[in-house]
């Protein structure tokens, strides 16, 4: 007999600068890759990544063409769309 099961709803908190790191390592690129790609110096999107510099909405824009994502992902990394407010 086959138990039943739920899929768990496990949330974890995500930082701007997190999202931006999440999203270039799912495209295995480097820091120094995106800065290329960019034009971000690779000193800068470290501070982004490490939430040492605010990430803003013009770089998001620049980051999220690089990163083939909308603005939004990296700006509202914890947005919930069922909700619709932070989560």
């Amino acid at each position: 007999m086959m138990k039943k099961t739920k899929s768990a709803k496990q949330r974890v908190e995500v930082s701007m600068g997190e999202s931006v790191r999440i999203l270039r390592e799912l495209q295995e690129l480097s820091q120094t890759e995106l800065a290329e790609l960019t034009g971000i110096s690779q000193a800068t999107i470290s501070a982004i990544e490490n939430s040492r510099v605010n990430l803003g909405v013009e770089r998001a824009k620049v980051l999220a063409r690089a990163l083939d994502c909308h603005p939004a992902v990296l700006v509202f990394p914890g947005w919930d769309v069922e909700l619709g407010h932070a989560a």
